[in-house]
């Protein structure tokens, strides 16, 4: 395999760091610094941010107005120039102006020289805070400054530090907090990675609405956002400082350390600068959004170090959250838009009936629930829905079982009818020779479809389909049969999720007899029982066909939501599944599922409504649009390279 590039994948390993520091001498502070600037660049850290006023301290007081103190930042800002082994860091310092004003800035250096100066914007005098009494606002401030220690640069908000091609904006403490953020302004003149050199307090829960400003200026601006914060070893005079650093990316905290110590810490990960342009190209409202005066677009030179991993993880099942809490929260909002969704269709169709084929399996066990759920919302009882199972030449006797516990569980009549005999005749019409085939195959699930929108007309209800999304993207259906239905409510829910879905409904809304069933459902492997069993036992497993779902899933996601190509999924996958899934058997079915869903989009094409409830979609009306004949032969011979030497 050959060994990955993350950098040429467009990853940028960053690095937010609150260190110890001496509160009034900046020499001392940058020979931290510097030290600090070696650990990181050992690890590869290609741009470094550090707190707000962290060569002075923040909490130095009127020790600004004093000379030594300004000339000692100076000469810390010659040392840092000197020694940072960084190719780029933003440090927090004092600077008089010429006018006699003092500032607070954040100073980029890079290439051993100070790049440009951003100057605060919103000074704080509330409260605790009066930085007033010594900072002059910056945000008009336009200077170039030439000087014989430090050499000539400019002092401005509006400018963008590019390193590597990527563009840098700067806001600190805060600026954050305005509720016009220069951050947005920079954002909308091209800056994906914004820095925040911060001084901010600890309060209680103070760092739980920290976290979600950062967290949602991200969001909102589509973008990475590293914050450095001051730590402990400030000034507690009145207040106490935390240390806290984190970093977002687009709405998500991907990396965040801990308050309170005081011996300084570091955080290092890296920022998917791929996934940023992707959401931006993406994203109308920010491409709509008014753009500011052109921004001064400052080089900072360099080129990342080849990344051959990543400090970042990324889960395994993406679709689904690590933490219990939050996952409880999310069934219960999956599981109330499907059934309310399913609801509002009802009411559109004026029908009070619904009709489900109920196979014993995961996927219309999971409609099964939510048809039942939609009942409930609408007051009608759930002798309403008409469940019907037709077991046909694949059919076990476990599925049939779970079929018919499943009805009677939760007092709903079933309808067994066999589709044998009719598939059969069908077959014999066709002259077909008894081969077990896609004729063989589809025809059974032809024949099935046909019962169920029939017993629909019969007694004036509306088809629910049970496909789910990860059997969409692999147009693991058949054309006019399983993929179709009046409303399709797992239109969007993946595999991976199903499981978690059905098993939190067994702990959290089911009495012991349903609970029992739905267990034994999750415990049947995953089949469409189109081929006669063996001794009794599914002979057809789906994941030995088309490959285990938890890698279909893994690839859907990035390849949808954050529009990798084959390439960088196949690595983020050799990460994330070391261990269960050697490099090989990701090749595979990675070459399988690109093959699969550039090929099957015909079927979602014709795809039935169903409600959306994650923020990856198939349908052809909303989220994911593309042609028919798409090219697939590039993607695979990319796929096949993966593993050459």
């Amino acid at each position: 395999m050959k060994s990955p590039n993350f950098s040429q994948l467009q990853y940028l390993r960053v690095a937010t760091a609150s260190p110890v520091i001496a509160i009034g001498d900046p020499m001392a502070n940058a020979k931290v610094i510097a030290a600090t600037c070696q650990q990181l660049s050992d690890q590869g850290v290609a741009v470094g941010v550090f707190p707000e006023l962290c060569l002075s301290g923040y909490s130095a007081e009127d020790l600004f107005y004093t000379e030594t103190l300004l000339i000692d930042t100076r000469r810390a800002l010659a040392l840092l120039c000197m020694e940072s082994t960084l190719p780029l860091i933003a440090v927090g310092a004092p600077w008089r102006l010429r006018d006699g004003r003092l500032i607070n800035c954040a100073v980029l250096i890079g290439q051993g020289r100070i790049l440009g100066m951003v100057p605060k914007s919103v000074q704080p005098n509330y409260g605790e805070f009066y930085d007033l009494r010594w900072f002059a606002p910056g945000g008009q401030v336009n200077e170039t400054e030439v000087t014989q220690d430090l050499g000539s640069f400019q002092i401005r908000v509006d400018q963008l530090f590019e390193f590597d091609e990527h563009l840098i904006g700067v806001e600190i403490c805060e600026d954050l907090w305005a509720p016009l953020t220069p951050g947005t302004n920079a954002a909308l003149a091209g800056a994906h990675i914004l820095l925040n050199l911060s001084a901010s307090n600890e309060l209680i829960s103070k760092a739980d609405y920290r976290r979600d400003l950062v967290r949602m200026t991200s969001a909102k601006n589509l973008c990475a956002y590293i914050y450095a914060a001051a730590g402990a070893t400030e000034s507690t005079k009145d207040v106490v400082f935390g240390g806290h650093c984190m970093v977002a990316e687009a709405g998500q905290i991907i990396a965040e350390g801990e308050r309170f110590s005081l011996e300084g810490q570091t955080l290092v990960t890296e920022i998917d600068c791929q996934k940023l342009m992707h959401d931006r190209a993406q994203n109308t409202t920010f491409s709509q959004a008014e753009r500011p005066r052109a921004y001064r677009i400052v080089p900072a030179g360099g080129v990342s170090e080849p990344l051959t991993r990543l400090t970042r993880q990324y889960p395994a099942h993406p679709f689904v959250p690590l933490d219990e809490g939050e996952f409880d929260a999310r069934a219960q909002e999956i599981l109330s838009i499907q059934s309310t969704g399913l609801a509002r269709r009802m009411l559109a169709a004026h029908t009070q009936k619904l009709v489900i084929g109920l196979s014993g399996g995961l996927d219309s066990t999971l409609a099964f629930l939510v048809a039942k759920d939609a009942l409930a919302k609408l007051n009608l009882p759930p002798a309403n829905l008409y469940a019907l199972t037709l077991p046909g030449p694949g059919t076990t006797a476990g599925t049939l079982d779970n079929a018919h516990g499943l009805a009677k569980a939760v007092n709903v009549s079933l309808e067994e009818i066999s589709i044998a005999p009719a598939v059969e005749q069908h077959l014999k019409d066709l002259n077909h020779q008894g081969d077990h085939d896609v004729v063989f195959e589809n025809a059974q699930a032809r024949e099935r479809t046909q019962i169920l929108f029939n017993m629909a007309n019969k007694v004036g209800g509306i088809v629910v389909g049970t496909g789910d999304l990860s059997e969409l993207a692999l147009g693991w259906c058949t054309f006019n049969a399983d993929h179709m239905a009046n409303y399709n409510v797992n239109a969007s829910v993946p595999k991976t999720m199903m499981a978690y879905l059905v098993r939190w409904y067994a702990k959290h809304r089911s009495q012991p007899d349903l609970a029992q069933v739905l267990e034994n459902v999750l415990a049947t492997p995953i089949s469409p029982e189109l081929i006669p069993p063996k001794d009794g036992e599914i002979s057809q497993h789906t994941e030995a066909l088309v490959g285990p779902y938890e890698l279909h899933d893994f690839f859907l996601y990035h390849f949808l939501r954050t529009g990798a190509d084959a390439t960088k999924i196949f690595y983020l996958a050799v990460n994330s599944f070391a261990g269960k899934y050697d490099a090989q058997t990701i090749q595979k079915w990675l070459g399988q599922f690109f093959k699969r869903f550039m090929t099957q989009q015909f079927k979602r094409t014709t795809l039935p409504p169903g409600p959306k409830v994650g923020s990856v979609s198939l349908s052809p009306r909303g989220d994911w649009r593309m042609p028919d004949e798409a090219a697939v032969e590039h993607i695979l011979q990319e796929v096949e390279a993966l593993l050459s030497t």
